[in-house]
């Protein structure tokens, strides 16, 4: 029998749970740990933010899939991992601490033969002063966040309606902030709210961003060939804000916020004040607070873990500047150096490098967007070393392993533009491969499978994943069936 332990219930972690179910009998337990109780279809959280949807929509709880799929389920929080256990027999051991109201602040340990690593992030509103739901800004990275930005967003339209003009500030709370995406989904969800109750006239919305370009979205932008005609992510989605109305703020790094006051540098070491009535800014990622110790107990966390504290996997960390990034930089099995049963899938592992050019004020300051790692890439990761765990199980420790660059693998990603059945409508993106390969592709990717297109049709696309990706998450018959 084997022990497959699983830190994380996100889109990778519940992935590879409910693919490791499916492939290996009942005899072999699959154990997922996750601090949550519930499952978040985190991209309807943009529809939660701005007030058409509930929580109850894009939540469900978690222990009554597993207990139907026959897989263990801990509510706690991954404290530390012991890769050869606390004794010499070579296996490993996870120190957990659980979060349960019956259990809570209680520690367990324990013991695997195969572990995943697949936390997600750690929201780091503390990154920037006064950023964030307990600072001046919200948030719609949670479901409970969404619901108080969507609270916060009704009463600046309240105002509004009473004649009074607000600012309302969308984007990024950091130099560093990955999923750009969701900042961009979000302003233009906004800008459709505030039409719909007919008040856009009084309102300024401003996106600030710490992108160096619009499109850019931590991947370096794309390049479309579209009906024979080549055009590209920034003049695409700059064709957007203009014909909204969106303000741009481009290349930012917010210093601090005050009340109603952000202050910020741009790329071209200048610093500014934004004065706001809302503000919805992403905060930057960090690794889960995770220790690292050999059986002797001493400390070898900087052997697993980045300084930002994600999970070192088969990537090539070798400092190089941008001119030497390579497609083959980056990692293809997610497998933990020196260990053959410890992986890390989605925004838990460290990405050797940034996608997008790096960039620094001439006072030092980064301003570059981090990778994404989200969504449609997280789920194959996850399905991918479930396959390799499986293999392994079923035919032995030298089953080769199962690979998924994302220097190789195409991804998909909707963009609400605005919520309705016949007034929304959406971004709708394909790329291919995810991080560019300038090797194989002159401008990076296959340009017949990288497009971009807008419309009412992407907004129903997005809805139908929304259905979709709650079923197959609910693990709900034929779920298999349905891609990552």
């Amino acid at each position: 029998m084997a022990e497959v332990v699983i830190l994380g219930a996100g889109v990778s972690g519940h992935t590879a749970a409910l693919h490791l179910r499916r492939m290996l009998g009942r005899n072999h337990t699959i154990t997922v740990v996750s601090p949550n109780s519930q499952w978040n279809w985190i991209p309807s959280n943009i529809w939660v933010g701005v007030g058409e949807m509930s929580k109850k929509d894009v939540v469900f709880p978690l222990a009554p899939v597993y207990q139907r799929k026959g897989i263990q389920f801990r509510q706690a929080k991954a404290v530390a991992i012991r890769p050869a256990g606390d004794t010499h027999d070579g296996r490993g051991a996870v120190d957990i601490e659980y979060t349960s109201k019956e259990k809570s602040g209680q520690a367990d340990q324990l013991r695997y033969d195969y572990l995943i690593n697949a936390t997600g992030p750690k929201l780091r509103f503390e990154a920037t002063e006064g950023m964030g739901p307990d600072g001046h800004t919200v948030s719609v990275c949670t479901a409970d966040h969404a619901m108080e930005a969507a609270e916060k967003l009704r009463e600046v339209i309240a105002v509004l309606k009473s004649g009074k003009p607000q600012t309302l500030v969308v984007g990024m709370g950091h130099g560093t902030c990955t999923c750009e995406g969701a900042a961009f989904e979000y302003v233009f969800n906004v800008d459709h709210e505030l039409r719909e109750a007919g008040v856009r006239d009084l309102a300024r919305v401003v996106y600030l961003t710490n992108e160096a370009a619009l499109g850019d979205f931590g991947v370096d932008g794309m390049v479309f060939d579209q009906q024979g005609f080549q055009t590209t992510s920034e003049l695409w989605t700059g064709s957007l804000f203009r014909e909204r109305g969106v303000e741009v703020i481009l290349g930012a790094h917010v210093q601090k916020v005050e009340a109603g006051l952000i202050h910020y540098e741009t790329l071209d070491g200048a610093t500014y004040t934004l004065d706001f009535d809302f503000a919805m800014l992403i905060p930057p990622f960090g690794g889960v607070p995770l220790k690292a110790y050999a059986p002797d107990g001493s400390d070898i966390t900087s052997e697993l873990f980045a300084p930002s504290g994600f999970m070192k996997v088969d990537a090539d960390y070798t400092a190089k500047p941008y001119a030497e990034w390579r497609a083959e930089d980056w990692p293809t099995t997610y497998a933990a150096p020196g260990y053959d049963n410890l992986w890390a899938v989605g925004i838990a592992f460290a990405p050797p490098h940034q996608i997008s050019k790096p960039l620094k004020t001439p006072n030092g300051t980064m301003i570059a967007p981090s990778p994404p790692r989200t969504g449609m890439p997280s789920g194959v990761m996850g399905k991918t070393v479930a396959k390799t765990i499986a293999d392994r199980i079923r035919h032995g420790a030298d089953a080769p392993a199962h690979t998924a660059s994302m220097a190789r693998m195409g991804a998909a990603c909707v963009a609400s533009a605005g919520t309705g059945l016949t007034k929304g409508s959406a971004a709708a993106m394909t790329m291919l491969p995810v991080v560019p390969d300038y090797q194989r592709f002159a401008t990076g990717r296959d340009e017949k499978e990288t497009r971009g297109e807008l419309g009412l049709h992407g907004h129903w696309v997005k809805l139908m994943l929304h259905y979709l990706f709650l079923y197959k998450a609910k693990a709900l018959p034929g779920w298999q069936m349905i891609p990552e």
